[in-house]
């Protein structure tokens, strides 16, 4: 790569996006109390639910929108918000709001990696405590 390749390569940015339908303001409640700290700005005219937010949840900015149009497909579990935490509780407090009426894909086990579900909103998650 030149130079010159490098140069702008070093300025791009990547982020996730989540797309909704529907769900958006619910997924926000359900952020915000499993995590307090959560950011939210409203990239949208801000009058009614919001439609399209940036948010950072434990350091990780993304930005998430309600699409107007329903679409044949939705979320998949081929892709999961991965989250360490501190502590065990801390995990387990996490698991049960981000989990509430939501499916298991992987329960706790004895294997190398976190215990996988979707939640009610369809965002999948994986929650451990940090190594």
């Amino acid at each position: 790569m030149s130079h010159r390749g490098r140069s702008i390569a070093a300025k791009r940015s990547l982020r996730p996006h989540l797309m909704f339908q529907g769900k958006l303001a619910e997924a926000l409640a359900l952020w915000e109390r499993a995590f307090p700290d959560m950011a939210l700005t409203r990239l949208d005219d801000g009058a009614g639910p919001p439609a399209s937010v940036e948010v950072q949840l434990a350091g990780q900015t993304f930005t998430a929108f309600d699409s107007p149009p329903v679409h044949d497909f939705d979320f998949t579990p081929s892709v999961s918000h991965f989250v360490a935490c501190p502590t065990q509780e801390d995990a387990e407090t996490l698991a049960a709001i981000l989990g509430k009426d939501g499916t298991i894909l992987m329960p706790a086990g004895p294997y190398d990696f976190a215990p996988w579900f979707t939640g009610a909103t369809g965002v999948n998650w994986q929650i451990e405590v940090a190594k």
